[in-house]
């Protein structure tokens, strides 16, 4: 298998790559469009200066050189959502070149080549009656993503396997997320794949012949597109046939890819120089200080998480896998030192609590300093760990301190030892044939007791405390 991939990013610019029209996702149809988006007339491009450094910081943080001068080009073909029947591209100048990605695959380290990153616009989205373009009867045009700065990436043909594919695209993700260059959100269509695949004998040099799958838009939905088109080829060759060079959809409902026109060449777009746009020639200077400012990428982090705070791989990959995640426990690290008492919250309870939410980190009113002061409150045993995820649950939601929450719910815990013991002595009183069973050795009724106790005091006894003294009653 020899695999290559073209992925496209949408930039998170304010404005479009050569007008000040919003980039704002949705909207009316076509209200967010204006002369140059439409290519009408008499209207002229302006490249946008931010779509550039974010291209430039794409490119260095996938170790690309940074060209001095680029250009644009126009790439020419007619579909509908393409306004001006040509698309505002870079061909032969690219904006970065020659770079890398390290990525993992079952804990084993792969790289793989990055041909290019360059600049371009992006097209407008056609609307199907159907499920898909292949069976519509007719298709609608909104406009108002047309002119969006995209980065495309360009791969080497390193890859080997759709499971390599697969955690290439996942790794990229992660590194253009950490940049802030693109929300990457597929769901959006601001991050989408194209694969080509082919097949050559075991041992071989030349490539097969090759395959395009357009428009993937799931790290799954590659994978497994991928798997059939291996399979697909595979059967071809077979029987002694040849694979015919073409683009091809997926088809996800049927698990099957479905040709869709003949592989287009780089000279059936008649690239030319865009003649509106100067040759942009970008400040050695600028480069370097971008260079600077890039953060420490996820698998450098992953592994100084693992060596400085003692987590396990599987811990410091879900924090590693977001910037924003990470951070937020390594501002809690400074105030809180069970570092994995702290991740397995963020893991489990606060995870959960912002899913049940819908919310991202970011938008959540939980912040490090709340989330310490709640572990405290049962470290000190002044809450229990399940009265805790209560109090979390409101700190999410109002954004008040645990503190303030516990006093406002009256989940302070009960410690006292001797409002302790008069409950546990009800509770034996009260189930004498169980408290003779478990003096006999029925180990598991002492969680019954317990669960009592818990159940008598409104769930507010210290249930470590009432355990010990249970035992200790049960003895005598």
């Amino acid at each position: 298998m020899i695999i290559g991939l073209e992925i496209h990013a949408e930039l998170s610019t304010r404005s479009k790559i050569f007008c000040s029209c919003s980039t704002a996702f949705g909207g009316e149809p076509n209200s967010r469009c204006c002369p140059v988006c439409l290519g009408l007339p008499g209207a002229l491009p302006l490249l946008n200066e931010t779509a550039v450094e974010y291209g430039i910081l794409a490119g260095l943080a996938l170790n690309c050189t940074i060209s001095v001068e680029s250009k644009f080009d126009r790439k020419n073909y007619f579909y509908p959502d393409l306004p001006k029947a040509y698309q505002i591209s870079q061909y032969d100048q690219p904006l970065c070149r020659d770079g890398w990605v390290e990525f993992e695959l079952e804990q084993e380290l792969l790289h793989a080549g990055v041909t290019r990153v360059h600049l371009e616009e992006e097209a407008g989205k056609s609307i199907h009656s159907g499920d898909n373009i292949l069976g519509s009867d007719y298709s609608s045009i909104d406009y108002n993503r047309a002119g969006i700065p995209l980065i495309e990436i360009v791969t080497e043909p390193d890859l080997r396997s759709p499971a390599q594919a697969k955690a290439f695209l996942e790794q990229l993700k992660r590194t253009l997320q950490y940049i802030d260059v693109s929300d990457c959100k597929m769901e959006e269509g601001s991050l989408r794949c194209d694969a080509n695949i082919s097949l050559r004998p075991q041992g071989g040099r030349a490539f097969g012949t090759k395959v395009e799958i357009k428009n993937l838009n799931s790290f799954r939905a590659v994978e497994r597109a991928l798997d059939h088109e291996v399979q697909r080829q595979r059967n071809v060759l077979e029987t002694g046939a040849a694979v015919v060079q073409d683009t091809r959809a997926w088809n996800e409902a049927k698990g099957v890819t479905v040709s869709m026109r003949s592989k287009e060449e780089s000279h059936d777009y008649r690239y030319f120089p865009e003649p509106d746009l100067p040759p942009l020639a970008v400040n050695q200077v600028w480069v370097e200080e971008l260079r600077q400012s890039l953060p420490e990428m996820p698998l450098p982090k992953r592994n100084r998480i693992m060596e400085q705070y003692g987590l396990g791989r599987y811990a410091s990959d879900f924090l590693a896998n977001s910037a924003i995640w990470a951070d937020f426990f390594e501002c809690a690290a400074k105030q809180y030192g069970n570092y994995k008492v702290l991740c397995n919250w963020l893991m489990g309870d606060v995870s959960r609590v912002l899913n049940a939410r819908q919310e991202e980190l970011p938008q959540s009113r939980l912040t490090p300093a709340a989330l310490v002061e709640l572990l405290r409150l049962v470290d000190d045993e002044i809450i229990s760990g399940s009265q805790a995820k209560d109090v979390l649950e409101e700190v999410c939601a109002t954004g008040r301190s645990s503190k303030q929450v516990t006093a406002d719910l009256g989940m302070e815990q009960i410690s006292d030892e001797d409002e302790l013991t008069a409950m546990v002595e009800e509770v034996l009183a009260a189930h004498p044939e169980q408290a003779q069973r478990c003096r006999e050795g029925e180990e598991r009724l002492v969680g019954y007791f317990v669960g009592q106790v818990m159940k008598l005091s409104r769930g507010q006894a210290n249930p470590k405390r009432v355990n010990a003294l249970l035992r200790q009653k049960l003895q005598q």
